[in-house]
């Protein structure tokens, strides 16, 4: 599970954790309009809905934005109808990698998708060709110089955590996804503050590469991650502790 703390802190590092403020809202409010338009506008009976709202307050979102976007999926206001999409595919060194997606227009979706896992080295694959390779659980990371991990381990566990890890300064919570928001608001109201919080598909087994290749798979994603309509990336890409993310 260490993996996905240090791609966590890569990103934190690179600075290309949805670093466009604009782009991040974009996909929140997909997300919060599509979860209210399968389970209703009422976050206390649509958990995936209370999901997407923890994550938009907590990059502060404004109540207004979440609120339109609420309205919007609920049907209440116009507006544009998502479709869920994931693809399948590989990176160089034969990473592999889940790309999920909302999208209003499933052909420029996937267009994008393929132009840039090809332009990169990278190849789409068929479905089912990578997902077997991975379990969606919920991922909460918090700071490891605000908190220790013993101050995360004890209220985690108690709240029903399955697994708490540390890496490169970021201490990771690791929840069954039906736990994740019991988890998530549990930790807040004990008064901790999480640098990130999602519902993530992570690899059973990792694949380990040289710096070089570790560089390019880290391009893909994040070449992916800039495309609109791409909401998560998720990959079996082991970066170890002593990577350097500069190129020599």
């Amino acid at each position: 599970m260490s993996g996905h703390s240090k791609w966590a802190t890569i990103k934190h590092k690179k600075g290309i954790a949805d670093a466009k403020r604009g782009q991040k809202f974009t996909k929140l409010i997909k997300e919060i309009s599509v979860a209210a338009k399968m389970g209703g506008s009422d976050p206390e009976s649509n958990a995936r809905l209370r999901t997407a709202m923890l994550k938009a307050r907590a990059d502060n979102m404004p109540k207004d934005n979440i609120e339109r976007a609420i309205k919007k999926g609920a049907g209440e206001m116009d507006g544009s109808v998502y479709y869920e999409l994931t693809y399948e595919g590989y990176a160089p060194g034969g990473v592999a990698l889940i790309i999920d997606t909302l999208t209003d227009n499933k052909n420029r979706t996937a267009a994008d998708v393929r132009s840039t896992l090809t332009k990169l080295g990278g190849s789409l694959g068929t479905s089912g060709s990578v997902a077997y390779m991975f379990q969606t659980k919920g991922i909460i990371t918090y700071d490891g110089e605000q908190y220790t991990e013993d101050q995360i381990l004890e209220s985690a566990l108690e709240l029903g955590a399955e697994d708490i890890s540390s890496s490169s300064g970021v201490i990771e919570v690791v929840t069954d996804p039906s736990d994740f928001n019991t988890v998530l608001e549990g930790m807040q109201g004990a008064g901790f503050s999480e640098s990130s919080a999602e519902v993530s598909k992570i690899a059973d087994t990792t694949v380990s590469l040289d710096d070089e290749k570790i560089r390019k798979v880290l391009k893909i994603i994040e070449r992916l991650e800039e495309l609109d309509d791409v909401q998560q990336v998720s990959s079996n890409l082991d970066i170890p502790d002593d990577f350097n993310d500069e190129e020599e």
